[in-house]
């Protein structure tokens, strides 16, 4: 099978920086933007262009925010067509804070957001196409959202905004290929001719599994990291990507290198990748804070590798490991109207 039109995405520092509070070295992403580069990668995404006033938390480091100077550093002295994106969050970022295309280093702007943060991502989104930039919205959490919800969601993104493209979250590590199928043909059914990416995450160790099936169905944009660094259990490996495609042009040997050399020493102080918690978390279709708890508890407490009871303590919390895996919390407040008009009409006043 062909991938011609793939484009796959490093989110190696963006990602990463949820395990370690954005604290990379300006040399560690430098070596991590050359061999992006040297690899053939399309895009690299260098951390989080997020509003400083709106996370006063100084444990962030300055890839959560992605001042113009610090990606100027980090891009420095490299010659590539590669692309550079930043994310920003729905919730934690103004449209004020990216500079005109022209005056910036960033090609690309993804903006991550919840069902339930859809004005804000819809204003940011077009305030990034405005500004120059081609622009994706991120929506993240899916497999919590009830279909009717996500089906309303991606139609008001249809109608409100001019990204080029969207994405499919796997936020929890929850999905298995049949998934990716129900989940793709939804978004082409209610997103038209928009690209289409995927970001998979690996509680179940499907994420590269996951990522390939998206591609074979002619999902455009490819999401992975360097050794899967990410939060919990982490993403698609980049080279389990890079080498599976073989796509001319492409080479691995430079994402080998940064592995060895600047990644696999971050495992000193930084844990990510499968563990029994993240598995059970992705099993039950749960937030990933759980499993990180536990996967942080001292190793001498007495609960540490207690997984069963770990298992009850998340799966039961109201006596029901089913509910728990078939969860689908609702996104949108009832109106108490029984017209779906009335219902539209009510939400998409508060988008203006």
């Amino acid at each position: 099978m062909k991938f011609d039109n793939i484009q796959i995405c490093d989110c190696t520092i963006r990602d990463g920086g949820l395990v370690n509070d954005s604290q990379f070295s300006v040399e560690l992403v430098h070596h991590v933007y050359r061999a992006a580069a040297a690899a053939g990668v399309d895009i690299i995404e260098l951390g989080y262009k997020n509003n400083r006033e709106m996370l006063r938390d100084k444990r962030f480091g300055c890839w959560r925010f992605c001042d113009e100077n610090m990606l100027r550093m980090a891009v420095s002295d490299i010659k590539t067509d590669m692309k550079v994106a930043v994310m920003q969050d729905a919730h934690k970022a103004r449209a004020r804070d990216l500079l005109p295309r022209e005056k910036s280093v960033v090609d690309i702007v993804r903006i991550a957001t919840y069902v339930r943060d859809l004005d804000k991502a819809i204003h940011l989104a077009n305030s990034a196409v405005d500004r120059g930039y081609t622009t994706f919205v991120n929506i993240m959490a899916i497999s919590q959202v009830k279909e009717q919800d996500l089906i309303y969601a991606l139609d008001l993104l249809k109608s409100r905004t001019h990204a080029t493209g969207y994405y499919i979250v796997d936020s929890f590590g929850s999905f298995y290929p049949h998934d990716i199928d129900h989940y793709i043909t939804l978004f082409r059914d209610h997103l038209g001719d928009a690209d289409i990416g995927i970001h998979c995450h690996n509680q179940q160790q499907l994420a590269f599994s996951n990522t390939l099936r998206a591609a074979e169905l002619g999902v455009t944009f490819l999401d992975a990291t360097l050794y899967g660094l990410g939060r919990a259990a982490g993403n698609c490996p980049i080279e389990l990507l890079v080498g599976y495609l073989n796509r001319p042009g492409m080479d691995i040997r430079p994402l080998l290198e940064v592995i060895g050399s600047h990644i696999l020493p971050l495992r000193d102080e930084l844990e990510w990748g499968y563990t029994i918690p993240h598995m059970l978390t992705g099993l039950l279709n749960l937030h990933p804070r759980s499993g990180i708890r536990q996967m942080n508890l001292d190793e001498a407490h007495p609960d540490k590798l207690a997984f069963g009871r770990f298992y009850d303590r998340i799966s039961n919390p109201d006596g029901s490991a089913a509910e728990a895996i078939l969860h689908k919390a609702p996104v949108f407040e009832s109106t108490g109207e029984s017209s779906e008009k009335e219902k539209n009409r009510k939400y998409e006043a508060r988008l203006v």
